[in-house]
């Protein structure tokens, strides 16, 4: 509820800066408490160079809210998906993967009971199952829609999904959860936010470099992920013109390494576009595999 108390103490005349809560853990010096919690706080807020949060409005706490709900509906939709898959092959019926394939292929011979592999009282709670799945996709499909129609009213959400990669989800879930761009000084920030830089492990002025961090949020690195792989694979379809940096990166890396590195540079290019206030600009081509941020 910190969002909801740094808007009320606005409203009364104060400054609120928001801390996430692994910054100050470092300044507990005993055993945890209220006091020590509040000594902590006051210490850490204090320190330079200290990152804060930008404050959300409702507007962008309801989008989050929304996506976390169709986040829900497909991770539920998926499970239930599975069950039935794995109910029916205990009785020889093989389904295909997919939610879609197994509505199509299990509906039409559960249906009918002359033809069901299974016994009457299986049968009527797979197709009770099924018919929870069709609801859940209706669900998410409303979802959608909403989302939709507030990006559609949104000039930020627009700038950015002029971005190669960026869709619907993603420019809603990054302008509701970043608030402001500002708050972070550069789009390395931005990206190490979202857990796309590699993290580091050095002593004795020795920096080895690992994996990427993975920190921040999940949702919104996955979302940046799938985009960066949606423009590869449009990118290495034949008699397309291919990015030289993509090209380049491709000769020598793995492509799932490729496909960070673009999330990467998507994720900065969407902070130049709304820390500067610029449009996107595709660079050295017009196709859709340019990525790059305006001059």
């Amino acid at each position: 509820s910190s969002h909801y108390w740094g808007r009320l103490l606005r409203t009364l005349g104060h400054e609120v800066r928001l801390l996430p809560p692994q910054f100050v853990a470092p300044f507990v010096k005993t055993n945890k408490s209220d006091a020590a919690d509040a000594e902590a706080i006051w210490e850490a807020v204090q320190r330079p160079g200290m990152r804060f949060v930008a404050v959300k409005t409702e507007e962008q706490q309801a989008i989050l809210s929304l996506h976390r709900l169709r986040q829900q509906a497909v991770k539920v939709r998926s499970m239930q998906a599975c069950q039935i898959r794995s109910l029916l092959y205990e009785f020889g019926f093989v389904a295909p993967m997919g939610w879609r394939s197994l509505l199509e292929n299990a509906c039409p011979i559960l249906a009918d009971s002359t033809r069901s592999p299974v016994s009457e009282v299986l049968r009527r709670e797979l197709l009770t199952q099924l018919d929870g799945l069709k609801t859940l996709t209706t669900r998410i499909v409303e979802l959608e829609r909403e989302l939709d129609t507030w990006q559609k009213s949104e000039f930020e959400c627009q700038r950015i999904r002029a971005i190669p990669g960026v869709g619907k989800l993603t420019a809603t879930a990054l302008i509701a959860t970043i608030a402001d761009a500002r708050t972070f000084r550069s789009g390395r920030e931005f990206a190490a936010f979202l857990g796309l830089v590699p993290a580091q492990s050095g002593t004795g002025g020795r920096v080895r470099l690992l994996g990427i961090s993975k920190r921040g949020d999940p949702y919104l690195r996955t979302l940046l992920i799938h985009g960066a792989r949606a423009v590869l694979t449009q990118a290495l379809k034949p008699h397309r013109i291919v990015d030289p940096w993509l090209k380049a990166l491709l000769s020598r890396r793995p492509k799932n390494v490729v496909i960070v590195a673009l999330a990467n540079k998507i994720a900065r290019t969407i902070w130049a576009l709304l820390a500067h206030r610029r449009e996107f600009d595709r660079g050295w081509n017009k196709s859709a595999v340019g990525i790059a941020a305006a001059a």
